[in-house]
């Protein structure tokens, strides 16, 4: 897999950005209602992307508070609430599209845009599921995409247990979250201890699925 993604980088990785058919995306059904769409290499010139966003994009460190302390969350983070500009013309490109592929399932837009930044392998996310909203009751989607060094992304069902699905995602790959995902299945990007570059990763959402 690593070879694949090296073969990524090096064909799509730079240049102006821009966006691959979206017919090509393959769907797996993890049931229970869940299914997930993937799409290696969607956005090309995704390296070129990944330090613009990195450069330019206003990140901010949020806190949380564990048992009793306080402690960072171990990555940066930017919204894009409905109606703000995005930080780049093909992010605008990539949630229209995104919104008329799965117009027929999703059945409304995907209005907004969260950007996480793992600056290296020691920034991560735990185990969760998008619930706050209505992803907590209702089925929906969460189309993400990844710029610069791959990065495992685990889902496992909701519960608990090992990891069942594991997904490397970096250079412009696209995985769509769909169906019951979010409320029966759990996701997360683990620390490694591997030598890895930063990744991006933009998450595009429908209203009210947080």
């Amino acid at each position: 897999m690593a070879t694949v993604h090296q073969q990524q980088a090096s064909i799509f990785g730079t240049g102006a950005p821009g966006l691959g058919e979206l017919a090509g995306a393959r769907r797996t059904h993890l049931g229970r209602g869940a299914w997930i769409d993937t799409l290696p290499g969607w956005l090309s010139g995704a390296d070129d992307l990944f330090e613009e966003l990195a450069a330019r994009v206003p990140w901010h460190a949020e806190q949380r508070r564990m048992y009793d302390n306080v402690v960072a969350v171990p990555r940066l983070l930017a919204h894009y609430g409905e109606g703000d500009p995005l930080p780049h013309p093909v992010l605008d490109r990539a949630r229209a599209r995104l919104t008329d592929h799965y117009a027929a399932e999703l059945g409304e837009p995907f209005v907004t845009a969260g950007l996480c930044y793992y600056r290296d392998g020691r920034d991560s996310v735990a185990w969760h599921g998008d619930r706050i909203g209505r992803g907590d009751a209702q089925d929906t989607m969460v189309a993400i995409v990844s710029l610069g060094e791959p990065r495992a992304l685990l889902l496992r069902p909701r519960g608990g247990g090992p990891a069942a699905v594991r997904r490397p995602l970096g250079h412009g790959d696209l995985i769509v979250m769909g169906g019951s995902c979010q409320r029966t299945w759990d996701h997360a990007i683990p620390k490694t201890r591997a030598a890895v570059g930063g990744r991006i990763s933009v998450q595009f959402r429908p209203r009210g699925v947080g």
